[in-house]
């Protein structure tokens, strides 16, 4: 059973960053995709960044060039690197993958296993 904690979240002001990290336990095979999500209040939850075991990589629209994900896989640890934070960033931040091949990076569908999440702040 994949297990996934995250970390990192805080309060920062506009335009500062924040690194995010997600660590996995329970599995002795690595899942094929892991994804970072968000959900604002009164929102629905959102893709954010993704990557597959083949260095396949997809980031939401309104994070490109201003977040990077990557994986240290000795460590069985996924980042979010997000840079240039924006109020509108301010959400519950979640972990995800999955096992599956052949699906959206960042669609919610595409993952069975998901962290608490780590809350992210960001002032004006």
């Amino acid at each position: 059973q994949v297990q996934l904690v995250e970390s990192g979240g805080g309060s920062v002001q506009a335009g500062g960053s924040l690194r995010l990290s997600c660590a996995s336990y329970g599995y002795t095979s690595s899942p094929y995709r892991m994804g970072w999500f968000r959900q604002a209040p009164g929102k629905e939850r959102e893709g954010v960044a993704a990557m597959d075991s083949d260095g396949t990589t997809s980031y939401a629209e309104s994070v490109k060039g201003r977040s990077t994900i990557s994986q240290d896989n000795a460590k069985k640890t996924l980042y979010l690197q997000m840079d240039s934070l924006k109020p509108e960033d301010t959400a519950m931040y979640y972990c995800a993958a999955d096992y599956r091949r052949f699906l959206p990076l960042l669609s919610e569908q595409s993952y069975n296993y998901w962290g608490q999440g780590t809350q992210v702040t960001v002032s004006s």
